[in-house]
C-alpha cells in the first residue's frame, strides 16, 4: 500500500520460494497491469537490461543508403526507433494505455555491484540515459518491485531508494490458504496433511528447507498419483519433489519421515 501512494520501489527479500516473485505477478493481476519482468543474472549489463541498437540492420541501412542520402541524414535515421531494441527498464517507462506497469526485477542478488550503481537513477529518478538518444523518463513511473534470495548483500544505496520487506515463509493457515487456491483439485484431508508434514520439516536442520513453491510442487505431484493421505511409503517416494539436495532427503528418509508423520497425524486426530 505504501509503495504504491508513495511511489516508491519496494525491495523483497527472502528464502527462495517463498513467494516474493508471485506477489508481483498478483499484484499486476489485481490492478490489470502489464507486468514486465527483468530476469537478473551475472553479467547482466545495461544494453541488456535498457536497450541494444539491431546493429545488423543498421548495416543493411547504411548499405541501401550509399549514394542517396548524406552522413547527418544516414546517422539520423540509424540511431533512431526503427532500430531501436528496447529491454524491460525501457518498456518500463514507456507510456501505457492501461497505466504504469509493474516492473520486476528480479533475483538483484545475481548481478553485480556495477549493474547496482546503474539501477539507482532508474530506481529514484524514474529516468534512464542512452548515449545516443539522451535522458528517457517516464511521464507516469512504474510500480517497480526487486527482489532478493539473499545470496549477497545488496549495496545499501540501492536498499535506501526501496520500501524494505522480509518474506518469511507462511505460517500453516496461510500456507492451507495458499495450496487450496493454487491446487484446488487436492484432497482436504491430503492438503492439511502436506501442510502439517512441511512445516515439521521446515523445523529441521535442512540445507534447504522447502518453500511454498515446492509445497504446490508436492501436492499437484499426490493428485497425479491419486493419493488422498500420505503415508511413509508415499513421502519416502516423492521426497525428491520437496526437497533438492540428496543429504536433506537421506535425512528424512526412513524412521524419521515416519516419526514427523506420526507428529503430524497425532496433531490432526488432536
Amino acid at each position: 500500500f505504501l509503495a504504491l501512494r508513495l511511489g516508491r520501489p519496494i525491495f523483497l527479500e527472502g528464502e527462495p520460494g517463498t513467494g516474493k516473485t508471485e506477489i508481483a505477478k498478483a499484484l499486476a493481476t489485481a490492478l490489470g497491469r502489464r507486468l514486465i519482468r527483468l530476469q537478473c543474472y551475472e553479467g547482466l549489463d545495461a544494453a541488456s537490461a535498457v536497450c541494444e541498437w539491431n546493429f545488423a540492420a543498421q548495416m543493411l541501412a547504411i548499405r541501401a543508403a550509399e549514394g542517396t542520402s548524406t552522413l547527418e541524414q544516414t546517422q539520423t535515421r540509424l540511431f533512431g526507433p526503427d532500430f531501436l531494441i528496447e529491454r524491460p527498464l525501457l518498456q518500463a517507462l514507456r507510456p501505457h494505455p492501461e497505466g504504469p506497469p509493474i516492473l520486476l526485477i528480479d533475483e538483484i542478488d545475481r548481478t553485480d555491484a556495477p549493474f547496482e550503481a546503474f539501477l539507482l537513477e532508474a530506481l529514484s529518478d524514474h529516468q534512464v540515459t542512452i548515449p545516443e538518444l539522451g535522458t528517457i523518463r517516464a511521464d507516469q513511473p512504474p510500480i517497480i518491485i526487486l527482489t532478493s534470495n539473499r545470496t549477497r548483500e545488496v549495496h545499501d544505496a540501492l536498499k535506501r531508494r526501496c520500501l524494505y520487506h522480509w518474506v518469511d515463509y507462511p505460517d500453516a493457515a496461510r500456507e492451507l490458504a495458499i495450496l487450496r487456491a493454487k491446487v484446488p483439485q487436492a484432497p482436504a484431508k491430503l492438503s492439511k496433511e502436506i501442510v502439517a508434514f512441511v512445516q515439521a520439516i521446515r523445523k529441521e536442520e535442512l540445507f534447504k528447507s522447502p518453500g511454498v513453491a515446492e509445497s504446490l510442487d508436492w501436492a499437484s505431484a499426490l493428485v497425479e498419483l491419486d493419493a488422498v493421505a500420505l503415508d511413509p511409503h508415499l513421502v519416502s517416494d516423492t521426497l525428491g519433489v520437496l526437497l533438492k539436495y540428496q543429504d536433506d532427503i537421506q535425512k528424512l528418509q526412513g524412521s524419521k519421515a515416519q516419526e514427523l508423520l506420526d507428529e503430524v497425524k497425532a496433531q490432526a486426530k488432536g
